[in-house]
Protein backbone atom coordinates (compact mmCIF):
# COMPACT_ATOMS: atom_id res chain seq x y z
CA UNK A 1 0.00 0.00 0.00
CA UNK A 2 2.96 2.56 1.00
CA UNK A 3 4.56 1.91 -2.51
CA UNK A 4 0.87 2.88 -4.40
CA UNK A 5 0.43 5.71 -2.42
CA UNK A 6 4.22 6.82 -3.22
CA UNK A 7 3.76 6.07 -6.95
CA UNK A 8 1.25 9.08 -6.76
CA UNK A 9 3.93 11.36 -5.21
CA UNK A 10 5.80 13.64 -7.46
CA UNK A 11 8.44 16.05 -6.00
CA UNK A 12 9.19 18.63 -8.65
CA UNK A 13 10.17 21.67 -8.77
CA UNK A 14 8.41 24.58 -10.41
CA UNK A 15 9.98 25.60 -14.21
CA UNK A 16 7.09 28.10 -15.10
CA UNK A 17 3.17 28.93 -15.82
CA UNK A 18 1.80 27.85 -18.79
CA UNK A 19 -2.20 29.01 -18.24
CA UNK A 20 -4.31 29.38 -15.70
CA UNK A 21 -4.58 25.70 -14.87
CA UNK A 22 -0.78 24.21 -16.57
CA UNK A 23 2.22 24.44 -15.46
CA UNK A 24 5.54 22.90 -15.88
CA UNK A 25 7.43 21.48 -13.45
CA UNK A 26 10.77 19.33 -13.33
CA UNK A 27 10.80 16.31 -11.38
CA UNK A 28 13.22 14.59 -9.06
CA UNK A 29 14.91 12.72 -12.59
CA UNK A 30 15.01 15.99 -13.68
CA UNK A 31 12.60 15.57 -16.68
CA UNK A 32 10.45 18.27 -17.43
CA UNK A 33 6.74 17.72 -16.88
CA UNK A 34 3.51 19.45 -17.79
CA UNK A 35 0.55 19.75 -15.37
CA UNK A 36 -2.79 20.61 -15.22
CA UNK A 37 -4.81 21.44 -12.14
CA UNK A 38 -7.15 18.97 -11.29
CA UNK A 39 -10.55 19.37 -10.07
CA UNK A 40 -10.76 23.06 -11.34
CA UNK A 41 -11.63 25.23 -14.18
CA UNK A 42 -9.86 28.65 -14.38
CA UNK A 43 -9.97 31.26 -16.74
CA UNK A 44 -6.11 32.40 -18.54
CA UNK A 45 -5.91 35.69 -17.10
CA UNK A 46 -7.66 35.67 -13.62
CA UNK A 47 -5.81 32.64 -12.53
CA UNK A 48 -2.30 32.84 -14.41
CA UNK A 49 -1.26 36.05 -12.55
CA UNK A 50 -2.37 34.39 -9.30
CA UNK A 51 -0.62 30.92 -10.38
CA UNK A 52 2.58 33.06 -10.68
CA UNK A 53 1.98 34.57 -7.39
CA UNK A 54 2.25 31.48 -5.84
CA UNK A 55 4.44 29.29 -7.75
CA UNK A 56 7.27 31.53 -8.58
CA UNK A 57 9.87 29.57 -10.69
CA UNK A 58 12.08 27.10 -8.43
CA UNK A 59 9.64 26.87 -5.78
CA UNK A 60 9.34 22.91 -4.84
CA UNK A 61 5.99 21.47 -5.00
CA UNK A 62 4.74 18.01 -4.16
CA UNK A 63 1.86 16.68 -6.92
CA UNK A 64 -0.75 14.15 -6.27
CA UNK A 65 -0.65 12.89 -9.65
CA UNK A 66 -4.80 11.72 -10.31
CA UNK A 67 -3.79 11.00 -13.74
CA UNK A 68 -1.07 10.32 -16.37
CA UNK A 69 -2.02 11.42 -19.77
CA UNK A 70 -0.88 10.29 -23.02
CA UNK A 71 0.79 12.88 -24.47
CA UNK A 72 3.05 13.25 -21.31
CA UNK A 73 0.79 15.32 -19.23
CA UNK A 74 -0.17 14.62 -15.96
CA UNK A 75 -3.64 15.76 -14.19
CA UNK A 76 -2.92 16.18 -10.13
CA UNK A 77 -3.05 18.74 -7.32
CA UNK A 78 -0.39 20.61 -6.86
CA UNK A 79 1.15 21.18 -2.95
CA UNK A 80 3.34 24.06 -1.66
CA UNK A 81 4.27 23.55 1.91
CA UNK A 82 1.19 21.17 2.69
CA UNK A 83 -1.50 23.43 1.18
CA UNK A 84 -3.33 23.19 -2.27
CA UNK A 85 -2.51 25.43 -4.98
CA UNK A 86 -5.84 24.26 -6.11
CA UNK A 87 -8.01 24.75 -3.73
CA UNK A 88 -5.74 28.23 -3.01
CA UNK A 89 -6.96 29.69 -6.76
CA UNK A 90 -10.79 28.35 -5.79
CA UNK A 91 -10.75 29.90 -2.59
CA UNK A 92 -9.69 33.60 -4.00
CA UNK A 93 -11.88 33.57 -6.45
CA UNK A 94 -9.50 32.96 -9.61
CA UNK A 95 -11.04 29.17 -10.31
CA UNK A 96 -14.28 27.05 -9.76
CA UNK A 97 -14.81 23.97 -9.12
CA UNK A 98 -14.86 21.67 -12.13
CA UNK A 99 -17.70 19.16 -11.13
CA UNK A 100 -17.16 16.55 -13.71
CA UNK A 101 -13.66 15.97 -12.52
CA UNK A 102 -14.27 16.85 -8.57
CA UNK A 103 -14.61 12.70 -7.74
CA UNK A 104 -10.77 12.91 -8.64
CA UNK A 105 -10.44 15.32 -5.35
CA UNK A 106 -12.69 12.96 -3.18
CA UNK A 107 -10.29 13.55 0.04
CA UNK A 108 -10.76 17.47 -0.82
CA UNK A 109 -14.24 17.28 -2.48
CA UNK A 110 -16.52 19.27 0.17
CA UNK A 111 -13.30 21.44 0.58
CA UNK A 112 -13.20 22.75 -2.75
CA UNK A 113 -17.24 22.98 -2.61
CA UNK A 114 -16.92 25.49 0.37
CA UNK A 115 -14.16 27.33 -1.07
CA UNK A 116 -16.41 28.17 -4.17
CA UNK A 117 -19.04 28.97 -2.06
CA UNK A 118 -17.31 31.30 0.24
CA UNK A 119 -15.49 32.83 -2.97
CA UNK A 120 -19.13 33.44 -4.48
CA UNK A 121 -20.47 34.70 -1.27
CA UNK A 122 -17.59 37.33 -0.76
CA UNK A 123 -17.72 38.35 -4.55
CA UNK A 124 -13.85 37.33 -5.25
CA UNK A 125 -12.41 37.12 -8.25
CA UNK A 126 -14.80 36.07 -10.75
CA UNK A 127 -17.07 36.60 -8.25
CA UNK A 128 -16.96 40.12 -8.49
CA UNK A 129 -19.79 40.62 -11.30
CA UNK A 130 -23.57 40.12 -9.30
CA UNK A 131 -24.65 37.76 -12.14
CA UNK A 132 -22.09 36.52 -13.32
CA UNK A 133 -22.46 33.69 -15.85
CA UNK A 134 -19.51 31.42 -16.01
CA UNK A 135 -19.15 28.97 -18.45
CA UNK A 136 -15.91 26.48 -18.79
CA UNK A 137 -14.70 23.30 -20.96
CA UNK A 138 -12.60 21.25 -19.03
CA UNK A 139 -10.73 20.15 -22.16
Amino acid sequence: MMELLELMLVLATVVGITDGNKILVKNNAGQTIPVKLACINAPKAAATQRLKQLLPPKTPVVIRRIEQLENGRTVGEVFVDNRSVNLLLVESGNAVVDRESLQNCYESKTQYLIAEANAKNKHLGLWQKSKMQLKFHSK
